[in-house]
């Protein structure tokens, strides 16, 4: 099932976007994401948003799957070492191979697409190019 009306994509979007923060974070600081995460909430306004229920099960799913996510990333990566991506393409990467991988309610070609996007946003001109790739065929081994 794709993701429905623009009001949920864009809150989807939102919840991505803010998973990332946090992940990227965690990455850079070397902490584990779940004490980010409870740092991160004490900063933010309450009452949370809605969508931030999202941006958690994507941050605790990639924790818990951390290790068989970077080994899919680090396999489908043609030519780049996960250490030698950029920082914001790692995690973006990350959440979107969990995705793929383990949120059925969310279409293959939405979580590219997704990530394609934030990258488009948030990293190098050549970086959208990269992840679709990667992505792409990391969804033709995760449907196999």
């Amino acid at each position: 099932m794709a993701e429905g009306p623009k009001k949920e994509r864009l809150a989807r979007r939102k919840a991505r976007k803010r998973a990332l923060d946090v992940l990227f974070e965690a990455d850079l600081r070397d902490l584990p994401p779940s004490q980010v995460l409870l740092t991160y909430l004490d900063r933010i306004a309450k009452p949370h948003p809605e969508h931030l229920e999202y941006s958690k099960t994507l941050i605790e799913g990639v924790a818990k799957h951390l290790d068989r996510i970077d080994e899919l990333i680090a396999s489908y990566a043609e030519g780049w070492t996960i250490d030698r991506m950029p920082t914001v393409d790692r995690n973006l990467a990350r959440i979107a191979v969990y995705e793929l991988l383990f949120e059925p309610d969310v279409d293959d070609p939405v979580a590219i697409t997704e990530a394609v996007e934030l990258a488009k946003e948030m990293s190098t001109d050549d970086s959208p190019r990269f992840l679709n790739g990667l992505l792409d065929r990391i969804a033709a081994f995760a449907t196999r």
